[in-house]
């Protein structure tokens, strides 16, 4: 199954994005079940989300994720508005919808994600390997409150079917 090596940031807010930055709107809803003979204990997701780029154009993603921290393993497939909405009421009471801000800087995308049910902005920026560096951006340094990559209790699967934790800063 590829991968998933991305690192993840808690902000203090959302903050003045460069002109280049991209607004999309995201909607996501994690299905109940793990596939039959999941390990038990293995983080498993499966999550369905709308996209909507910033011309309006939507697009429908089945996505498949395990594991927990830096590297995780993904499996995503595009499927059409139909498969969506058949599926889509599966995740009801397990769904999160937010504006995603896409930023290019240098080799990678940092991703600032504004949560519409939840008073919080996560960045994401996904890496080519596990040991890259990567400078967090001029604009974006003075915000980040801490590194949340090894932290489950912050990834969207967790906002959407348990919330925010209870130790979260308000």
């Amino acid at each position: 199954m590829p991968e998933e090596i991305e690192r993840v940031f808690l902000l203090d807010r959302l903050p003045d994005l460069p002109p280049h930055a991209a607004a999309w709107r995201i909607e996501q809803g994690y299905l109940p079940d793990p596939p039959a003979g999941s390990q038990p204990g293995t983080y498993y997701e499966g999550r369905l989300r709308r996209k909507v780029s910033p011309e309006g154009k939507e697009h429908f993603i089945h996505t498949i994720k395990s594991g927990q921290g830096l590297v995780r393993e993904e499996n995503e497939r595009d499927i059409e508005a139909s498969e969506f909405d058949c599926e889509w009421a599966q995740t009801l009471g397990r769904r999160i919808s937010k504006t995603r801000y896409k930023v290019a800087e240098g080799p990678v995308v940092w991703e600032i994600d504004a949560f519409d049910e939840f008073p919080i902005v996560l960045a994401e920026v996904e890496l080519e390997s596990a040991d890259q560096t990567v400078e967090i951006p001029a604009w974006l340094a003075p915000h980040v409150v801490s590194e949340l990559t090894e932290d489950p209790r912050y990834r969207n699967y967790a906002l959407a079917t348990v919330g925010l934790p209870a130790d979260h800063p308000s």
